[in-house]
């Protein structure tokens, strides 16, 4: 078996990675919210924004630990 990766590993990341997706698809949500309702807190809406960009990051790096690398 040339996965190194502890199967239990494997199914930790991806539960986070569930979590993370719920917690980006919620901020959206929030963010859409936000932005219907005039006048809104612009610094709000960045830090918001902020936060989704960083789950997005998290997200990201997650997936390649769960995809193998196929170019060598």
């Amino acid at each position: 078996m040339s996965n190194d990766t502890d199967p239990l590993d494997v199914e930790a990341v991806k539960a986070k990675l569930e979590a993370l997706r719920i917690e980006h698809r919620d901020l959206d949500e929030v963010i859409d919210r936000l932005i219907e309702r005039a006048p809104f807190d612009q610094l709000q809406l960045q830090r918001l924004k902020k936060r989704k960009l960083g789950l997005k990051d998290q997200i990201t790096k997650l997936e390649s630990h769960l995809i193998p690398d196929i170019i060598a």
